[in-house]
Order: structure tokens, then C-alpha cells, then sequence
């Protein structure tokens, strides 16, 4: 006969019973799924517009050279007609004049063509778009768009959320009062250090400290 003590049975819960650390756990992976989309987005934007002076972030320069195949004759409205003509450009010029007496210049938003009206060579310089870039940025940055301003806040909150509810996830020596709490400390503390390190915004912009009345 086998004497060995049965397994406890699993502690049923109570009907009824509210848990704030059961409603945070369905708010965090509800909003940790709606999040993904947006987080790709401004998180690969984020890193674009870091690095803004050592590249272009939204746009890529190029240079092409395109031939006509026969010198370009007339006006320099009639030449930049033909020109645009024999290139596909629809794209009206902003501005068309001459560099010299062989070189007529069409000079659109992001682009220019130089034009050698003898030999019919075009170089073409200019900007396009970045793959996915070119439109993360621009949302990103937000800049006119009254109507995205309110998703931009609304994926602020939800981040905000987030970090309220992952805090009260874990209990024990992982939760806020051991290794949880422990890294929140360092989070917070990194941005404070490095202002402190870097001297802040003022320091930054090269404008000299102001000295308040009282103070040596």
C-alpha cells in the first residue's frame, strides 16, 4: 500500500476577488502587443535622427549621368522644355539659369540638372527618399501634423503604462523591493549622471553660467 502523502491541490481563486497585479499583467501584454507597431517605428527613427550629423537621415544623395544624344538649342526656357522632354521629368523647375555659356542649370526641390547644352550630357544630382526612413522621421518629428500629435501621445502614455505596470510584475527578490527596484534606480540615475557629467543644455550651447544674486 503506497503511503505517500498526496499533492496539494492548487489554491482555487476566489470568485470575484480583484487583483491589481492580475490587471496589471493583462494591461501590460495587451499594451506590450499594440505597442510593437509604433515602438519600430520611433525606435529606428530615434536612432536616424541621433546620428544627424554624420549622415543625412531621410535622404540619400546621388549623382547620374544622362545623355541626350544631341546638342540642346533655343531659349533657356525652350532648352529646359526639351530637356525635361527627353528625360520624363514632369516635375516643373524651380528656377532655370545659366552657369556659363555651355552649362544651363534646371533647379527643382531636390534635385539639379546640369545641363551641357553642346554635347547634350545631363548630370543629374539630387535626393531621394530613404527606404521606410524617409517616413518614420516624419512622424517621428511630428512637425505640422495636428492629427498624429494625438496617436504620438497616445503611444506615450501606453508607454508610460508599460513601465507602471511591469514594475508591480514581479514580487520577491526580482520585484521592486530587490533586483527591480535595483535596476529602476540605475535607469533613473543614468540620464541625472550624464547631465551632470556633460554639464547641461547650458554647457552645451555655450552660453556662460548665469550668476544669481547671493551666489560665489
Amino acid at each position: 500500500m503506497d503511503d505517500a502523502p498526496a499533492p496539494p491541490k492548487p489554491r482555487e481563486k476566489k470568485a470575484g476577488r480583484f487583483s491589481w497585479r492580475g490587471l496589471s499583467r493583462s494591461l501590460h501584454r495587451d499594451l506590450g502587443h499594440f505597442a510593437v507597431g509604433l515602438t519600430f517605428v520611433y525606435a529606428l527613427s530615434g536612432i536616424a535622427v541621433n546620428h544627424i550629423t554624420d549622415w543625412e537621415p531621410s535622404f540619400v544623395s546621388y549623382t547620374e549621368t544622362r545623355e541626350l544624344g544631341a546638342p540642346v538649342a533655343g531659349s533657356d526656357d525652350e532648352a529646359a522644355a526639351a530637356v525635361r522632354e527627353k528625360l520624363g521629368v514632369k516635375e516643373a523647375p524651380r528656377d532655370v539659369y545659366r552657369a556659363g555659356a555651355e552649362d544651363l542649370q534646371l533647379v527643382f526641390d531636390k534635385r539639379t540638372l546640369h545641363v551641357n547644352t553642346l554635347t547634350g550630357r545631363v548630370v543629374d544630382e539630387g535626393q531621394r527618399p530613404r527606404f521606410f526612413l524617409r517616413v518614420a522621421n516624419w512622424l517621428h518629428l511630428n512637425r505640422g501634423k495636428r492629427a498624429w500629435t494625438y496617436v504620438a501621445d497616445a503611444y506615450a502614455a501606453g508607454l508610460l503604462l508599460l513601465a507602471l505596470t511591469g514594475i508591480v510584475l514581479n514580487t520577491g527578490r526580482r520585484g521592486i523591493w530587490g533586483r527591480g527596484g535595483l535596476l529602476i534606480l540605475v535607469g533613473a540615475a543614468l540620464p541625472v549622471a550624464y547631465v551632470v557629467w556633460s554639464g547641461g543644455p547650458e554647457h552645451a550651447n555655450g552660453r556662460p553660467k548665469v550668476e544669481r544674486p547671493g551666489e560665489r
